[in-house]
């Protein structure tokens, strides 16, 4: 390997040290900006509080109330640590966003869903509907969060809809996103993209508010398909898998963020230092 690249996250080893100091002084290290207000940390706490607020409304009391239990110190917050609020802008979609559009040959293939905390069981089945024609172009219908909370309930879904459209957008097997698609695949969809080809995975389909088939459509013309990625890892089980584990990620955070506030005050420090130093020769 060359180069090592990674974003501007602080990382640090047990004992406190910055993960990449090798790397970095071997002159292979290099940085990519990230998301701002993505936080990973953000998103299990979401999962662990376990509220149906958090999505529509960051500032709800009972949101607020406990986003800084979740292994935060008691002596102050590091500035990488803890839960942001993400804001959507145009210019974030445009940079994640492919920017092509279908050409004649190519073969349209649309899915709906939630993608919600997009993980490797989408990424396969998104892998498996692009194995589906030669030249596939891929639109991914995205449902608004008020409609995913209606048939998954519990505190679904975690992530907002502006997060869950950057985390598809960025999946190379995907085209283009229709930002709170309709739950029924209907005949205005099918014919405003021009769809040749439906799918959907082996996941419940839930029924539409009238109790329909929101697929009725799609089937009527014979163009649904059924696939099968060959995983089954779904939303549920990384939350389960999270809140199995509550107690150590509240102690890992603890001495996280107690090692990036001491990293971070040493930086203070030596920032101030140096500006001491410079002023003092200046006034030489």
């Amino acid at each position: 390997m060359s180069r090592f690249t990674t974003q501007d996250d602080i990382t640090l080893t047990v004992d406190g040290k910055d993960t990449y100091e090798e790397v970095k002084r071997e002159g292979r290290y290099r940085e990519c900006k990230r998301t701002q207000g993505v936080s990973t940390t953000d998103l299990v706490g979401r999962m662990l509080l376990m509220t149906k607020t958090h999505h529509s409304n960051i500032d709800n009391s009972e949101y607020q109330q406990h986003t800084d239990n979740f292994g935060k110190g008691p002596k102050g917050h590091s500035p990488w640590t803890g839960v942001s609020q993400f804001l959507q802008t145009s210019q974030k979609i445009i940079q994640f966003a492919s920017g092509k559009e279908p050409h004649p040959g190519d073969t349209i293939i649309y899915v709906a869903g939630a993608f919600d905390l997009f993980h490797i069981g989408h990424v396969d089945f998104l892998e498996t509907v692009y194995k589906q024609a030669k030249n596939p172009y891929i639109i991914v219908g995205l449902h608004f969060d008020q409609e995913v909370n209606r048939y998954k309930g519990k505190n679904y879904p975690i992530m907002n809809v502006h997060e869950r459209t950057l985390s598809v957008l960025a999946c190379r097997y995907v085209s283009e996103v229709v930002i709170g698609a309709p739950y029924a695949v209907g005949k205005d969809l099918l014919d405003h993209f021009r769809v040749d080809l439906v799918c959907h995975g082996k996941t419940e389909v839930f029924p539409d508010k009238d109790s329909s088939d929101p697929y009725a459509e799609p089937k009527r013309r014979g163009i649904f398909q059924t696939l099968d990625s060959g995983n089954g890892l779904t939303t549920d089980d990384i939350v389960q898998r999270i809140i199995e584990n509550r107690l150590q990620f509240e102690a890992r955070n603890q001495k996280k963020e107690a090692k990036e506030l001491a990293v971070f005050e040493a930086m203070k420090r030596q920032a101030e230092a140096e500006h001491s130093g410079g002023t003092a020769q200046e006034a030489h």
